[in-house]
């Protein structure tokens, strides 16, 4: 096997891998947006979720309940956004952003005693005659549970979304909360179930983040992740394996540029860090101006406060 043939299986697995991340935290935000919420607060709760996964799995010596405890701290921060939003009637946009700053300072907080402490790796899948096939065995067959759950959560949440009545339900709050409201369905109810999952789902992803890909707790180690993932619920148009596709997208250019400045190639450090970032901003302007598409998929009543009594 040639040298170059030899790096496509790293590589590949390194991208599912920096893929991973973002998929939670996208595919709980999508949910999210198709209750007709839209929670700007992505970021705070992915780097709650890592330094709490962080601090029990440190506390507990276990992974497992360090994941736990990153979803479960994910939900609470999303909790706190559906009281204001959906029950206290705060403007979702203002409170989102709010959600974030609270969720980087208390981050940090809490993080401060667990800079440095070293953690063991999480467990990776091993299949005799499989994890050692070249080029795609490491890739497909040699990863952790996470990276395949997160994998299994598309074709689930897509099931959900379009092939059960709970999820017609919530497609239908997302689209016309009038209407679902005169039907007798508990808007508020199913929007902050909605909420919660989006924000395990983002405390899944921050835990993965500290426990697995890094693994180490570092202040701001989310680095903009949770704002990827909102564009990438835009980028799939709410569609989850369109998410899928652009969480390989974007853990490709993040691994690219690692593999660039290994390569020894003269471009500043600087510049090569940016370039997921840049790479999500071509994104959003390509897709911006198919302003058709983007209402056509868009939940009609997202981002939009309900009342009961109005």
């Amino acid at each position: 096997m040639s040298a170059e043939l030899a790096l496509i299986g790293p590589i590949l697995a390194a991208m599912l891998a920096a893929a991973t991340p973002l998929l939670f935290a996208a595919l709980g935000e999508l949910v999210v947006e198709k209750s007709g919420v839209l929670n700007l607060g992505v970021e705070g709760m992915m780097l709650v979720g890592a330094v709490c996964g962080f601090a029990v799995a440190v506390q507990t010596g276990s992974s497992t309940a360090g994941f736990v405890a990153g979803a479960a701290a994910g939900a609470g921060m999303a909790a706190l956004f559906g009281v204001l939003t959906l029950f206290l009637l705060a403007n979702q946009v203002a409170t989102g952003l709010a959600l974030t700053l609270f969720g980087v300072g208390l981050s940090a907080l809490i993080g401060q005693g667990f800079v440095g402490i070293p953690i063991a790796d999480v467990p990776e899948l091993y299949i005799p005659g499989l994890t050692d096939l070249p080029v795609i065995g490491k890739a497909l067959f040699g990863q952790d549970a996470l990276v395949y759950l997160a994998l299994a959560a598309v074709p689930a949440v897509h099931w959900f979304l379009y092939a059960t009545r709970k999820g017609l339900i919530l497609r239908a709050v997302g689209e016309n909360h009038a209407a679902a409201h005169a039907l007798g369905y508990k808007v508020i109810r199913i929007r902050f179930l909605a909420v919660l999952f989006g924000g395990a789902m983002s405390g899944m992803g921050g835990a993965f983040l500290s426990l697995d890909y890094t693994p180490m707790w570092a202040e701001g180690i989310s680095s903009g992740r949770g704002w990827i993932a909102l564009a990438l619920v835009v980028f799939a148009t709410w569609k989850p394996g369109r998410v899928l596709l652009g969480a390989w997208l974007f853990g490709g250019v993040t691994i690219a540029q690692l593999h660039v400045q290994g390569l020894g190639i003269d471009i500043p450090s600087q510049l090569l860090s940016m370039l997921p970032y840049l790479a999500t901003v071509i994104v959003l302007v390509v897709i911006s101006r198919d302003v058709a598409r983007i209402r056509l998929n868009a939940p009609a009543s997202l981002g939009k406060v309900f009342h009961p009594d109005a």
